[in-house]
């Protein structure tokens, strides 16, 4: 259960004490900066290239760094194993990593004992250097805390890539996973039988009524006074920030399930599912207008397409109209306007779709009673759906001005 201030974590009171210098002790490039002042010139540059920590690098392999500094590939490796060796000296992880340890410690155990590998980096990203990072910034920092963590912290923290049900993530030392694997299984299998995608606190709620929760429920109910919700905000929809917090270790399974995923609109599903990553232009037409919940210019659904990015792939215009044109499911409403037919719009004309109205009503219909149906059907002027009522091959008009469908003999 998510706890307020009377039991505050170790996070909460080095974020609230002596807050900007303790936030420079959680900040990875600073921490690497510190710890590498330890090194010599060369020893320093080959871990910074082998490990891609440099502003905007990458990783370099051992034989390029070699051909740089005149050695063989053998001679870097050990250099690098050698200068990771003192790295990882007592002294050096006191002085330099305690407080790095404790938040990672304090995370981990909050959820369940492990996090998927992004999702850690994430929350460190944020408690250290806060918002307002851009990407190349974020991957910086995410780099860095790899390192750390990885090389330095190895003692006390595992990284696991070879998982059957979790992508890469990193766990206590001595996590047992058995009940995490559990639910997970479960749950992905009943989200494969149950066949619909969910919103988070609709993922929360149905892994909480499985056997493997239940079974081992003390587990998945751990007190906790960290604040994920920093971490949660979206441009494109809003996580319950309350039930995630209320709810870490199942929340850590879902990020860190294999075949479960979350789509860009926040809804969750199997991972190959068209809703969850869509493939193809005609898809991500789909879940565009799904989410957008009315009908939508082809011009802007292809505007949206390359803003959401959810393959790097442009959206062409005209590809666009032609996969609205060509599939039954989207409806023209009106001049470029797309629905979806299952919001129960109906094919054809506005002529077209005035009579059907009128044929389907079990009684008369006045002109405004009319209108008002067909601009549920199109996006029309008044005066095209008056140009339609006037056909006198296909409509009686009463006295009372009620209109119905001429009968024919």
């Amino acid at each position: 259960m998510f706890m307020e201030d009377d039991n505050k974590s170790i996070l909460d009171q080095i974020m609230t004490n002596h807050q900007a210098e303790e936030a420079t002790r959680l900040d990875a490039v600073e921490i690497i900066t510190n710890l590498f002042s330890e090194l010599d010139d060369r020893a320093r540059d080959v871990l910074i290239r082998r490990f891609g920590l440099a502003p905007g690098g990458g990783k370099e392999i051992l034989e390029q760094i070699g051909k740089i500094h005149k050695l063989t590939r053998e001679r870097i490796r050990q250099i690098e194993t050698a200068s990771i060796k003192k790295l990882r000296r007592p002294e050096n992880l006191d002085s330099h990593l305690s407080g790095l340890k404790n938040i990672i410690s304090n995370l981990l155990e909050e959820h369940g004992g492990f996090m998927e590998k992004e999702y850690l980096f994430s929350n460190l990203v944020n408690f250290s250097v806060g918002g307002g990072k851009n990407s190349q910034d974020e991957i910086k920092h995410k780099r860095h805390f790899d390192f750390l963590i990885a090389k330095l912290l190895s003692d006390e923290f595992e990284v696991i890539s070879d998982s059957e049900y979790f992508k890469e993530f990193f766990k206590l030392k001595y996590q047992s996973l058995e009940h995490l694997e559990a639910l997970a299984k479960e749950l992905l299998e009943k989200i494969q039988e149950i066949k619909k995608i969910f919103r988070t606190e609709e993922l929360v709620n149905l892994a909480k009524e499985l056997l493997a929760y239940k079974n081992n429920q003390e587990k998945f109910s751990l007190a906790g006074s960290l604040n994920v919700s920093d971490i949660l905000a979206n441009d494109l929809f809003k996580e319950p920030a309350d039930i995630i917090n209320g709810n870490k270790v199942i929340y850590s399974i879902l990020r860190a399930a294999k075949k479960i995923e979350q789509n860009k609109f926040g809804l969750w599903g199997i991972s190959d599912w068209p809703e969850i990553r869509p493939k193809t232009v005609n898809d991500k037409i789909y879940l565009i207008l799904k989410n957008n919940g009315q009908p939508m210019h082809f011009v802007g659904i292809a505007d949206k397409i390359d803003q959401i990015s959810f393959d790097g792939k442009k959206a062409n215009a005209a590809t666009v109209h032609n996969e609205l044109i060509l599939d039954e499911k989207y409806i023209l409403v009106g001049r470029g306007l797309y629905g979806l037919k299952e919001w129960g719009y109906q094919k054809g004309t506005v002529a077209e779709v005035v009579e059907k109205i009128v044929a389907e009503s079990a009684q008369s219909l006045n002109r405004e009673e009319i209108i008002s149906k067909v601009l549920a059907q199109r996006a029309v002027k008044r005066s095209t759906i008056n140009l339609a009522l006037m056909n006198k091959n296909k409509f009686d008009i009463t006295s009372d001005g009620k209109y119905s469908l001429k009968q024919s003999f």
